[in-house]
């Protein structure tokens, strides 16, 4: 029973629900590839392989920062500074769910199982990032932004250079998204000599950051939507999308932060599970 107690502790500790954020972008790499739905066997794999390397992520973070978390108030409560998870346990939970994502990945085609290692690495160095570089909210965003052109990998075996759009507008979307959940953390971020864009650019100049970020990501969309040849539905999608932000980013203010989970958990879901919609509709209309 203790297995489980601690199971369902690190399921919460690492917000497993979030891997809303990124499978939605990696169906629609995986039916950009196949033209279509993927085969039943793909796609079993694909999602089985995106909540596995996100697990593994997300609980080797809290683990490489647990002693940055107990010094935050934000964050003090967490599993591991609470002492409600053993450091030891939270490193075997990745070691397995990496374990996994190696075995899914090795269901797909070789080219997955030879770069599974690659993608690893850069899901779990992410966590070590803040510590030395301003810019680790794209870091994050790209760690996230290969699970498009992963997926497309995962149902063709090669790589078109098309769906790398999609992984750069998902690296932006995130990185954007990342800079104004930062902002709550600018202070503690200040003292405790953490690299962010808000601790150097201020709160309202990151949330300008942040507005910059998204419009890129849009401009990628868009390139997105004209190098495949998409249609109308998919055209709406990208319009829904701008939309989305801009009511996301109303949200947020430089002297207002309290809607900043709104903004950050529900928006992004939304976001990235309508535009997936949209996507899939085209496709499945157009087949």
């Amino acid at each position: 029973m203790a297995v489980l107690h601690n199971l369902r502790i690190t399921l919460e500790m690492i917000k497993w629900e979030h891997s809303i954020f990124a499978l939605p972008f990696a169906l629609c790499g995986a039916m950009l590839a196949a033209g279509g739905w993927p085969s039943v066997h793909q796609l079993l794999w694909i999602i089985v392989a995106m909540v596995a390397a996100r697990s593994a992520a997300m609980a080797f973070n809290r683990w490489a920062d647990a002693a940055i978390d107990a010094a935050n108030p934000r964050t003090s409560a967490r599993a591991l500074p609470a002492g409600h998870l053993s450091p030891a346990f939270v490193v075997s939970f990745v070691v397995v769910s990496s374990a996994v994502f190696v075995l899914a990945a090795s269901q797909l085609n070789r080219l997955s199982l030879l770069l599974s290692p690659v993608a690893l690495a850069v899901l779990l160095l992410y966590s070590y990032t803040k510590r030395v570089t301003r810019w680790s909210h794209l870091v994050l965003g790209f760690a996230l932004g290969i699970a498009p052109s992963a997926a497309w990998i995962a149902v063709q075996g090669s790589l078109d250079p098309r769906i790398l759009l999609l992984t750069a507008a998902v690296t932006f979307w995130v990185g954007g998204f990342d800079v104004l959940y930062a902002c709550q953390d600018y202070d503690f971020d200040r003292g405790a000599g953490l690299h962010s864009l808000p601790r150097y650019f201020g709160i309202r100049g990151a949330l300008w950051i942040a507005r910059v970020f998204h419009l890129i990501m849009i401009g990628f969309l868009i390139g997105l939507f004209l190098v495949f040849g998409m249609g109308k539905l998919a055209a709406l999608g990208v319009l829904v999308v701008v939309l989305l932000l801009l009511y996301e980013h109303s949200l947020v203010k430089p002297n207002d932060l309290s809607k900043l989970n709104a903004a950050f958990f529900t928006m992004n879901g939304v976001i990235s599970v309508l535009f997936f919609v949209f996507v899939a509709a085209d496709l499945l209309l157009r087949k």
